[in-house]
């Protein structure tokens, strides 16, 4: 599931998601969240 499809869950937008977990990162399990390589995105 991609960041804008938790977004679009919450009802946020991805912005405010992503600033959410960065701010509250030790609330979030540690794999809550991961970045792709854009090759890998791409894939």
């Amino acid at each position: 599931m991609l960041d804008r499809d938790l977004a679009e869950l919450y009802q946020v937008e991805t912005k405010v998601l992503n600033q959410a977990v960065k701010r509250n990162i030790k609330r979030f399990p540690s794999d809550f969240m991961f970045q792709l390589s854009k090759e890998e995105f791409e894939n």
